[in-house]
């Protein structure tokens, strides 16, 4: 898949459609760790249940084992840094910040605090050109709408800043956003190298599920095991929704740029956050209108962004991203 050969408005409304599973998978992750009483673990049973997956994937596609060679390879021979396969850490620091956050804020109001920080990675990493589609210029409608975004959140937390909801809280949802948009980008440069969205995937998830692994054995030794284990299913299924997720993300990303995808994928999750909220909430404290209102800005913010002011040259970067040859597994 190319950027000429997927159109721009097909792989937006691909990213809306990831976006309503990212705010399930809050959802979920958010009820696992409370019923836990213990996000760490609940984090790594949301990304080991996807790396399993993962495994079984990789087993009976050959597509995915020879772009896992094509990885090691360019790290070895220093074609990619190193970096560029950590992108999973910042997945496993936003299922984490689910696991401990999302139940206790609602998902409307965690999803918004992830918002902020997203759009302004995106913003800066198109500039810089750090994902596959290469740079891309901050043009009067893509700054108008990372600042609308920027207001909307501030709307629809301000119900609660001064409320029972601790501050350094409301950080974890917001540093999540700002690792998820690098993630994304850094994926997307795994997909090229790879020339696979599985492999890509499997990396992503190799790493997070290391670091939480480590961040939970450490969690355990200071204070205990968790509660058994809820016999529910749904609990279980936020692994195979990040599966989805960061593959999906690693190839859209390449067509839109890191803005654009994180701005699409929030329309789908403020959306489905904002009904799980209302229609089936966390909490009993009711939804505020300022959320509901930020919500709604944020919408306009995701359209403001959108804008096209006529057609551009490529940069350098783009250029040589639209000559990359690359097969999607």
């Amino acid at each position: 898949m190319t950027p000429r050969s997927f159109p721009l408005w097909l792989a937006l409304v691909c990213a809306i459609v990831c976006g309503a599973g990212v705010a399930l998978q809050s959802r979920i992750n958010g009820e696992l760790g409370q019923r836990l009483g213990d996000g760490v673990t609940a984090a790594v049973i949301s990304f080991g249940s996807g790396l399993v997956i993962l495994i079984v994937a990789m087993a009976v596609a050959p597509v995915g084992r020879r772009g896992f060679g094509r990885v090691v390879a360019a790290l070895r021979s220093r074609g990619v840094p190193w970096w560029y396969v950590a992108g999973g850490a910042a997945g496993a620091f936003l299922v984490l910040s689910q696991g401990v956050a999302a139940a206790v804020l609602g998902v409307a109001l965690f999803t918004v605090a992830v918002v902020a920080g997203q759009t302004v990675s995106g913003l800066v990493l198109d500039r810089i050109g750090l994902g596959p589609g290469g740079r891309r210029p901050i043009t009067p409608a893509r700054l108008a709408g990372a600042l609308i975004a920027l207001g909307a959140v501030t709307w629809a937390v301000s119900a609660q800043l001064g409320g029972p909801v601790p501050i350094w809280l409301m950080l974890l949802p917001l540093i999540s956003g700002l690792g998820l948009g690098w993630q994304q980008a850094v994926n997307g440069q795994v997909r090229v190298v790879a020339e696979s969205a599985l492999t890509a995937t499997f990396v992503n998830f190799v790493v997070g599920t290391s670091v939480l692994l480590v961040i939970m054995a450490v969690d355990w030794s200071l204070r205990g095991l968790p509660k058994p284990l809820p016999s529910e299913p749904w609990l279980y299924l936020g692994g195979a929704i990040g599966c989805v997720f960061i593959a999906a993300a690693a190839l859209l990303v390449r067509i839109t740029g890191v803005l654009l995808l994180g701005l699409a994928t929030v329309a789908g999750q403020l959306v489905t956050a904002l009904l799980l909220d209302l229609l089936a909430p966390s909490s009993p404290e009711p939804v505020a209108f300022s959320t509901v209102a930020g919500t709604l800005l944020a919408l306009v913010a995701v359209a403001v962004a959108s804008i096209r002011w006529g057609r551009r040259r490529p940069t350098h970067g783009e250029e040589g991203s639209q000559h990359a040859v690359s097969r999607d597994g």
